[in-house]
């Protein structure tokens, strides 16, 4: 590892592993933010140019200054402490830049507009390049979970809940579970990125400074009614966003939206990971981490040690996103037209929602595309418990000939004989007096048999995967795809965050 040199204020990901490295850590730090913020601007003006409010060629001049490598991000963030957000600062250096190469095109920039226009959709500009990221690899781990679902739709395992030996299942089944979870995130987050809008308001909420400064740059016809619908119809198409029913500076509903999105999304890739982690004990052993490479999963005292590095970084992402997320959903109750610090709340937050969940999903794929099903050590911890786990069905065999309650009380009795003598439960039976006559050994050892009880299992599974969307030739499909019918309806319109159509 080569040393690089490093300053106080840099957040490299140390103390936050998942996302260090992804592709959704370049998509949410301070550049692409300032690149995004920049953007907005940039999509600002070539709205109002088409509009015809602002000289085309001031708007190309505007547009090709608008690069996040000329300006100062640390410079910016220290100018931020004197005005509460870094859009103030942007405008000056853009600005500055601008006068630059034309000092008539310097008076559009963010003509009109404000700070939290400009915050606001550069960060729904990051918010949606992030998704983009995070979709992607959802789809994929999905595609994954869904293949191990297929190819162990019989494999029998032993179904635990309170963490002991319940009934038996199989691990096609949960597979198929895990699957469903990750689709549904996927789901909700397509959604929300369908939706994501613009800002657009400006001072409080009314819009007044870009019509009064259209109303002057236009011609004695101008329409102060149709121009904000106008502006606000251009500046959506020129960032690929939404389009707000209204401004949204205190109504905060596009961010808790996302938030909650990738609170669910975090918390289904959580599922995987706490499950991994159970069934890759020592003890149980029936699932395994990809090696990866060398040095994966290392201790710093044990040597022996192969710790399950995937599933613990993607469990940490699970339990913070959802904290973060409700302090997002706080964010609601925002006083006034503008808030005085619950809008500045919610950057640093939202950016750990989306670095933390799409650090996740990108370590999820290669979990699932790795993850190793040991067969054997599932059939072996079956039989841990001599059959005890099909109790329930030898309960049921026996109702109609003892009826309910004797027949649950003599298996109650007969399992706990079975397990303090250390003696097979078919054993057990075939000795039960009340049994004589009514199920033969061979009977007995056949209904105790914990591979043939798995009840709908199977069934399950094929229902759940029968909707899966492929892509021509059978491969999984991905976020450029789209989805088949099943998962895609919130995608066959494109919604605003109140529910309408674009």
């Amino acid at each position: 590892m080569t040393a690089r040199p490093s300053r106080a204020y840099d957040d490299v990901g140390l103390l936050s592993p998942v996302r260090a490295g992804t592709p959704v850590e370049a998509a949410v730090g301070d550049p692409a933010w300032l690149q995004a913020m920049l953007d907005a601007e940039a999509a600002l003006v070539r709205a109002q140019a088409r509009l015809g409010t602002v000289p085309e060629a001031a708007a190309k001049t505007i547009g090709a200054a608008a690069r996040a490598e000329r300006l100062d991000v640390r410079g910016l963030a220290l100018a931020a402490r004197e005005t509460a957000n870094p859009v103030v600062g942007l405008v000056r250096e853009l600005t500055r830049l601008v006068a630059a190469e034309d000092p008539e095109a310097a008076e559009y920039v963010h003509r009109g507009s404000t700070s939290q226009d400009i915050l606001d959709t550069g960060a729904m500009l990051v918010a949606a390049r992030a998704l983009r990221l995070t979709r992607a690899d959802l789809t994929r781990t999905a595609a994954a979970l869904a293949a191990l679902a297929r190819r162990h739709r019989d494999t029998p395992l032993a179904g635990r809940t309170l963490t002991l030996h319940a009934v038996p299942t199989t691990f096609g089944l949960k597979a198929a579970g895990w699957h469903r979870l990750v689709l549904d995130a996927e789901t909700r987050l397509a959604r929300v990125h369908a939706s994501l809008p613009t800002s657009l308001g400006g001072a409080a909420g009314t819009l007044a400074g870009y019509v009064e400064y259209a109303r002057l740059a236009a011609p004695g016809d101008f329409d102060a009614e149709t121009y904000p619908r106008e502006l606000g119809a251009a500046f959506a198409e020129e960032t690929g966003l939404a389009e707000a029913v209204l401004p949204w500076h205190a109504l905060r509903g596009p961010v808790a939206d996302l938030a909650g999105a990738l609170a669910y999304a975090a918390g289904a890739l959580g599922k995987l990971a706490v499950d991994v982690q159970s069934l890759a004990r020592t003890e149980v052993g029936e699932l395994a981490e990809p090696a990866g490479a060398a040095g994966r999963g290392a201790s710093s005292a044990m040597p022996h040690k192969r710790n399950p590095v995937l599933a613990t970084l993607i469990r940490s992402a699970a339990l913070q996103v959802p904290a973060l997320s409700g302090a997002l959903t706080q964010c609601l109750v925002t006083e006034d037209e503008r808030s005085a610090g619950v809008w500045h709340a919610e950057w640093q937050l939202l950016r750990e929602c989306l670095r933390l969940t799409g650090g996740a999903a990108h370590t999820a794929v290669e979990l699932a595309e790795g993850l190793e099903v040991r067969e054997d050590r599932m059939r072996s911890n079956l039989a841990l418990t001599g059959s005890q786990l099909v109790s329930e069905r030898i309960a049921a065999v026996l109702a109609p000939h003892l009826g309910k309650a004797k027949a649950k009380d003599l298996l109650t009795r007969a399992s706990a004989r079975a397990e303090a003598g250390g003696v097979p439960l078919p054993q057990v039976l075939a000795t039960t007096p009340e049994l004589t006559g009514v199920l033969s050994p061979e009977d007995l050892t056949a209904l105790c048999d914990p591979t043939s009880y798995t009840g709908a299992a199977g069934v399950l599974v094929d229902t759940a995967l029968k909707g899966e969307p492929l892509a021509p030739g059978g491969r999984p499909a991905t976020v450029e795809d789209g989805h088949g019918a099943e998962y895609g309806r919130s995608l066959a319109g494109d919604v605003r965050f109140d529910g309408g159509a674009r």
